[in-house]
């Protein structure tokens, strides 16, 4: 366990950083991975497969129900100084683990093609795409375990561990996509199949890795069997904290679900661009991700410990270094995209796509950097009500809109790019004003307690044992 209540915060924060982003571009490198070989499969395989990928969005909801839930109690838990609490919520999210990881097999087994068939351009997409998730599923359910072990680890202020584990698993991954999918070696090629079964069994490996790991290291917080039988109320305390995070990964999915819908008039090769000039803004945007989700634990055990200005401090150094980091990456975004893109398709119109998409939408960068600081320090805080909040201002106010123009004449696929800077930049400005009114409710507590007790006199002994 690491102490984050005390030392320098920018330390905490880049000592913090590189493991967690090793660790979320390692993910999102699994996920191009399975884009560069597929590519060979033609247009509609790319857009099926990225397609697909967005359900992961979905998915993703219920883990960061898992997580952040996790990583705020056990946070606060620990800047209480109070183990037995961490080790109750860590169990409990365990069990949390299981039942959504069944519900994410049943789901995906049964809505795959109906979820392929109300976004996708043509057949032959539905058919890529249905496939690859029902290969893919399994990744899906096993990653909700290892979110939860990550997310202790995490909350105590060790991220190492996670990171390896996730290295490990995208070296496996890289190693197999060709092999399954194109038949290197084997001579039998199993296509977007072989994408979503690469993935499946490098997380299955790595989640064993982790797990091994855990059990052998880990003193703080520890798997107990007879904590798993759910609690009701600490199970409402995850999810308080838990669902409206999760929520706004569930509105992720339904702003990529309308842009997808809205630019599918366009055709497959529209498609396959804008999901490879996806995956890429994702991967760019990992640094300053890293950054904020540093950040979250730093502020969740200063709030365990009423430190309140350590609090604000962290917003003010995370959020500084968010804007420096993506204030570089979209500048080599409107220089040289071709850098960040190449080998991806061979086909020109894919590509132009892609291009003009990385373009336009690097111009939000510095907006999303505040957005994803401001995310973590509410759930730092324990109250994750008001980024749902900003999440939903988004989506209405993009998705709206972006329908009514797709039904005019002249829509060109631009407008949708300049659409979302708009609301991106309008959460951005909402999240900062929410987080500010927070801080005004929350850390007033804090320094009228830290007032208090530094204007608490010294006991006194009571005559009846003072010394004679």
């Amino acid at each position: 366990m690491k102490d984050l209540t005390n030392g320098s915060i920018v330390r905490h924060i880049l000592a913090m950083t590189p493991p967690i982003m090793a660790g979320m571009i390692s993910i999102m490198i699994c996920q191009l991975v399975d884009l560069y070989f597929v590519s060979g499969l033609g247009d509609a395989a790319v857009a099926g497969v990225a397609a697909a990928g967005n359900a992961g969005f979905l998915v993703n909801a219920l883990m960061q129900v898992l997580g952040v839930g996790t990583v705020a109690l056990i946070a606060h838990a620990v800047g209480r100084k109070d183990r037995p609490d961490a080790n109750l919520i860590f169990n409990q999210a365990v069990a949390l683990s299981a039942l959504f990881g069944l519900l994410t097999l049943v789901a995906g087994s049964a809505l795959s093609r109906l979820y392929m068939r109300s976004i996708a351009a043509d057949q032959a997409t539905i058919e890529a795409g249905t496939i690859y998730l029902l290969w893919f599923m399994p990744a899906l359910a096993l990653e909700f375990v290892m979110q939860v072990i990550a997310s202790a680890l995490r909350a105590t202020g060790i991220v190492r561990p996670a990171m390896l584990v996730r290295v490990l698993a995208v070296i496996i991954n890289i190693a197999l996509a060709p092999v399954l999918i194109s038949g290197w070696g084997t001579g039998y090629a199993l296509g977007v199949a072989g994408a979503g079964l690469a993935s499946s069994i490098a997380v299955a490996i790595g989640g064993l890795m982790l797990l091994a790991y855990f059990r052998k290291v880990e003193r703080y917080v520890a798997f107990n069997p007879a904590q798993w039988w759910p609690q009701p109320r600490h199970l409402k305390r995850i999810l308080n904290v838990g669902l409206p995070a999760g929520g706004e990964f569930a509105m992720m999915f339904i702003f990529m679900a309308v842009v997808y819908y809205v630019i599918s008039d366009f055709g497959a090769a529209a498609q396959a661009g804008f999901g490879i000039g996806q995956r890429m803004l994702g991967l760019i945007q990992m640094p300053a991700l890293a950054v904020a989700l540093a950040a979250g634990p730093i502020a969740g055990q200063n709030v365990g410990a009423a430190n309140g200005a350590r609090v604000r401090e962290t917003f003010v150094k995370s959020a500084l270094i968010t804007t420096v980091v993506m204030v570089g990456f979209m500048i080599l975004a409107q220089v040289k995209p071709e850098l960040l893109l190449a080998g991806f398709s061979n086909d020109q119109e894919t590509m132009a796509i892609a291009y003009l998409f990385l373009r336009i939408i690097s111009l939000n960068m510095v907006a999303q950097g505040l957005i994803f600081t401001c995310s973590s320090m509410f759930q730092g805080l324990g109250n994750t009500k008001p980024v749902l909040l900003s999440s939903v201002t988004r989506v209405f106010t993009y998705s709206l809109p972006a329908i009514w123009l797709s039904t005019r004449p002249g829509f060109r696929i631009e407008h949708v790019w300049y659409l979302s800077i708009a609301a991106t930049t309008l959460q951005a400005a909402l999240s900062l004003w929410l987080l500010r009114r927070e801080f005004r409710k929350r850390l007033v507590v804090v320094r009228h307690e830290e007032a208090s007790d530094q204007a608490a006199p010294e006991p006194v002994a009571s005559p009846a044992r003072a010394p004679a």
